[in-house]
């Protein structure tokens, strides 16, 4: 009787093993680094004079607490792509609105244009005065009383002395008091968001003309 022998090659029971080694976390990978260095003292320790209950103690701790560190890491991080991916989702949302960001630009079209201010405080006089491309001034709107936040406001195009201004890109500065002290104060730019983009900065969205802003940036949505 013949005896067939089996040529393949036997099954390598740690194979499996091996490759759910590849895939440990950095943390496990330092827990089990850390675990190696720890039997290897263990083993070359001299007899005379063993280790000490409380220094394998503080070892473990120490790793317990690197290991929880790590963890906690990848969480954040976890968390932090979520809440990039939400933020993308919201700032596509805002494709096609009008929005009120920083800025002092200005452009008039047609009847009028549109720009806003932002007050640290309330004011009990706001003033907006209007420059044309050289930097002249040509109207100045006084604006009286106004509560604290942003505020939308409209231009009808009249100079100071009545005539229509033409068409074209204008700037806007703005000065506020209460009572006699003057209050922090921030010029606001009209525009439409075209698109958003995910980078370095975070989300960030293109309004035209004016650029990339964030979200944080955005003051007003119409």
């Amino acid at each position: 009787m013949s005896i067939i022998q089996d040529t393949q090659p036997a099954a390598n029971p740690f194979a499996t093993y091996g490759a759910t080694n590849t895939a440990k976390s950095a943390a496990d990978d330092i827990q089990d680094r850390f675990l190696k260095l720890l039997v290897t003292q263990m083993k070359n320790q001299d007899p005379l004079n063993p280790l000490d209950n409380a220094q394998v103690t503080t070892q473990l701790a120490q790793i317990s607490t690197v290991n929880g560190i790590e963890k906690l890491n990848a969480n954040i991080q976890a968390m932090a792509s979520s809440f990039n991916a939400g933020q993308s989702l919201q700032a596509a949302t805002l494709i096609g609105k009008d929005v009120l960001v920083p800025g002092s630009g200005l452009r008039l079209a047609g009847a009028g244009g549109v720009f806003g201010v932002e007050l640290a405080q309330a004011a009990d006089e706001v003033k907006v005065t209007i420059h044309d491309a050289s930097g002249r001034e040509i109207q100045v709107m006084d604006l009286g009383p106004k509560p604290a936040g942003p505020l939308a406001l409209a231009w009808d195009g009249k100079t100071a002395d009545g005539a229509q201004a033409a068409d074209g890109a204008y700037s806007v500065s703005v000065s506020a008091l209460r009572g006699d002290q003057k209050i922090d104060t921030q010029t606001l730019a009209f525009g439409s968001v075209q698109g958003v983009s995910q980078g370095n900065q975070g989300v960030q969205l293109n309004v035209g003309t004016l650029g990339m802003v964030g979200l944080a940036d955005i003051k007003q949505i119409f």
